[in-house]
């Protein structure tokens, strides 16, 4: 193509003093016009020094019609006889006119953003899809510096430095950017590709790029990844709110910036489905997510039941079973929102800016469980039909784990009933030790097993603490567990010892197991049991165990270790002896009581198992039921085998000031200072109201102590959750209640404690026996 020559000279000043032909037909200035005048009064953005200095670049004069024009241009110094520079002249090409060359049309036409810099980042070329791109013609951009042209951000940054790169290297580079266009929100994949442009002389002058917009491509490798992830990510448990909340991480912020889960009240429970759906549709919110923390676009509280009217799109896509679209400005989409910003005033602010939306019904097997609903705010792409399909593959999948989940919560909520029912429910109240506990059953129909624990309060502010394990798996192990958990309490009901109360068990559990021999299909009987008291007084823990493994204590000094005690047998075992075991513990040691569960793996030995639920005792936690949670996570194996039971209580100490203690002579005659002495402590610890019957109390249980007991006496007051008095002799013969008749000088006495206490009864201990009675402190 022919090229208009253009040339003028310029004085050492910048002034004009020449002008050719070419120039007048490139400017349109006539030679009479441009000479005499600066070249900075034709220049329609200033020269930058960098340009000047280098005597070559890209500039963009004011053609004379008011028009830019960009060129390319290149000074030559005119040098004096003195070497010195007294002028310069300055030559520039431009196209006439004529037909462009069939390679600029093609540069022009390519169906790819294509751009041309300058060394230094200044633009000279560009073509159609590059300023459809950029929002602006090609002359408003030539000569222009690149980052003067775009915002100034991430992607515009990174732009620039590889262009710069290239400049730099001379090395072409490729890579890929994920942004929004300068003309437009729609954010886009490009390709890009930049090489290096050079002069005949293989001299370095500008940077070339081709940039392919594969925003297809892309989505689609994302659409077919949150497929991918979809099947890996959701259903990775058998319950259904976690299955809910799992297919709203997945979508947030990927695919949606709020996404909400709702189901049927029946998938929830064990109702069947309704016949059909009419009128207003009622859903449980169960999972929401979104891009902001807390999720204030919600207007349904998880856990809370909404109505949703005909016309809104969750129950609109519920009624016709597919996915529907709906964008703002249509009538019940507007409706809609707006009905939403009424109900909860707090989120509007959230919500403004919500353009498009997909619901999808939850279908499995035939039946709707429910409908998920993704809102998009703050993404500027509005959904479309490939999302639809996309959302419903998703949801799809998601309704069948669902369905899963629902039906083996279904089916393990029967079996687990009877599990549920025997276990406490509650623990007691009791000032010795503060618990906590956990108890898991096994993941598997046939791994609902006989593990159980309890925590039994005993006279004197003691506390018995047991944990056990019935063999086997199923309904008859889980009644087996029952049977044994009341015998327990009803031993310890009477303050038997651990290894005397553990030899009355395995006598039961032989029982039971001869009993049950006599049937045709009877499984094996058996159980291991570990049973422990501890006193807060004495801060003294006594434990026994039938093929149990041992409690871990941590002390406070923070050092850990099981407790060293004879491994008794098995129950159902017989005939072979239980043995006890006593220590000192300080105020603030904890007691962990476990089954095997927790501590035996397939790959891993108890002697593994029990070192890491040491160590996982020595982890800082805010509360035991924390501490709880945290030895569960670090100490059970991925999929554990068996049921596990976890019962943790951090003893506490009665001090001297909550206790106190009287040696009695065996003398009639003291009991008034007895009476009296009772009479001084409850004065001291500011329950005079207790006063009357505690006198009647220690007068009755001394005097029986005097008459039938036998040296040493001891009175024992202590105030714990409850005033306890207590009353011990070497006597082994427990008292009784009986009825006095009309004429009976004595028997009353017993009665009379009965009456005016909250409870007592009696104990044997090591020299004889323990009478108590409890009765509570006045409130205040």
């Amino acid at each position: 193509m022919e090229h208009v020559a253009a040339s003028a000279i310029l004085d050492a000043q910048g002034t004009v003093t020449g002008w050719s032909e070419g120039a007048r037909r490139l400017t349109g200035y006539a030679a009479e016009e441009a000479v005499g005048r600066t070249a900075g009064e034709l220049l329609a953005e200033h020269a930058p020094p960098e340009l000047v200095a280098a005597l070559t670049g890209s500039v963009v004069l004011r053609h004379r019609d008011g028009t830019r024009l960009a060129l390319a241009l290149n000074a030559s110094p005119l040098l004096g006889a003195d070497g010195a520079a007294t002028g310069f002249v300055v030559t520039a090409e431009a196209s006439d006119g004529q037909e462009p060359s069939l390679a600029a049309q093609a540069f022009d036409q390519a169906s790819m953003s294509m751009s041309i810099f300058d060394a230094r980042q200044h633009y000279l070329r560009l073509n159609n899809v590059a300023c459809q791109v950029m929002g602006v013609p090609e002359d408003t951009l030539i000569g222009r510096y690149y980052p003067d042209t775009v915002e100034d951000a991430d992607h515009s940054r990174g732009f620039l430095r590889h262009l710069r790169q290239v400049a730099e290297t001379g090395e072409p580079v490729q890579y890929e950017s994920f942004t929004r266009a300068p003309s437009g929100t729609r954010y886009h994949a490009w390709n890009i590709e930049m090489w290096p442009v050079r002069d005949p002389s293989g001299e370095l002058i500008g940077t070339a790029l081709a940039a392919f917009d594969s925003s297809e491509q892309h989505w689609a490798r994302q659409r077919l990844a949150l497929l991918n992830e979809a099947a890996a990510s959701i259903g990775t448990t058998l319950d259904v709110v976690r299955t809910a909340e799992e297919l709203v991480e997945l979508v947030v912020p990927r695919f949606a910036d709020f996404a909400s889960v709702d189901l049927f009240d029946w998938v929830l429970g064990t109702e069947e489905p309704p016949a059909a759906l009419a009128g207003d549709v009622v859903l449980r919110r169960v999972a929401h997510g979104s891009v902001t923390d807390g999720t204030p676009e919600a207007a349904v509280r998880l856990g809370a039941a909404d109505t949703y009217p005909p016309y809104s799109p969750p129950a609109r896509a519920l009624t016709e079973g597919r996915a529907l679209l709906a964008t703002a400005g249509h009538p019940d989409f507007d409706r809609w929102v707006g009905e939403r910003n009424k109900r909860a005033p707090e989120g509007t602010a959230h919500r403004v800016g919500a353009h498009s939306l997909v619901t999808v019904p939850l279908r499995a097997r035939g039946t709707t469980l429910g409908v998920a609903v993704c809102v998009r705010i703050g993404h500027p792409d509005a959904y479309a039909a490939d999302d639809a399909v996309l959302a419903e593959e998703v949801a799809s999948r998601a309704a069948v784990c669902i369905d899963n989940a629902r039906r083996f919560a279904r089916e393990r909520t029967t079996a687990l009933a009877l599990q549920h029912s025997l276990l406490p429910r509650g623990l007691p109240g009791q000032a010795a030790v503060e618990v906590a506990h956990r108890y898991l059953p096994s993941g598997s129909m046939a791994g609902i097993g006989g593990d159980w624990f309890d925590v039994i309060p005993l006279s004197g502010s003691r506390v018995a603490l047991v944990v056990g394990d019935v063999v086997g798996h199923g309904l008859q192990s889980s009644a087996t567990m029952g049977r044994l958990r009341t015998a327990v309490r009803t031993l310890a009901d009477v303050d038997l010892p651990p290894d005397e109360l553990l030899t009355h068990l395995d006598d039961l559990v032989t029982h039971l197991a001869t009993d049950e021999s006599t049937t045709d299909d009877v499984a094996e009987l058996g159980a291991t049991c570990l049973y422990a008291v501890y006193d807060p007084v004495s801060r003294r823990l006594t434990v026994a165990g039938a093929g149990h493994p041992p409690p871990a204590v941590l002390l406070p000094d923070g050092t850990t270790r099981l407790v060293e005690m004879t491994a008794g047998p098995p129950l159902g075992v017989g005939g072979l002896p239980f043995e006890a075991t006593e220590l000192e513990l300080p105020e603030g040691s904890l007691i962990a009581l476990y089954t095997d569960g927790l501590i035996e793996g397939r790959d891993r030995d108890l002697d593994e198992g029990t070192a890491e639920l040491c160590r996982a005792l020595t982890v800082p936690a805010d509360s035991l039921d924390a501490l709880c949670d945290a030895v569960l996570k670090s100490v059970l194996p991925p999929q554990p085998a068996d049921d596990v039971a976890l019962l943790l209580a951090r003893t506490r100490a009665l001090g001297a000031g909550q206790v106190a203690t009287w040696d009695i002579e065996p003398d009639p005659q003291i009991v008034a200072a007895t009476r009296q002495y009772a009479t001084d402590q409850l004065t001291e610890w500011g329950l005079d109201e207790t006063a009357f019957v505690t006198e009647l109390v220690v007068s009755e249980l001394v005097t029986n102590a005097i008459r039938y007991g036998e040296p040493p006496i001891q009175l024992r007051l202590i105030r714990d959750r409850a005033l306890i008095c207590e009353v011990s002799d070497g006597s082994s013969t427990s008292p009784h209640l009986r009825r006095a008749h009309v004429y009976d000088e004595g028997g009353r006495g017993l009665l009379l404690v009965a009456q005016l206490t909250q409870r007592w009864g009696s104990r044997q201990t090591v020299n004889g026996k323990t009478i108590w009675a409890q009765q509570p402190l006045p409130p205040g």
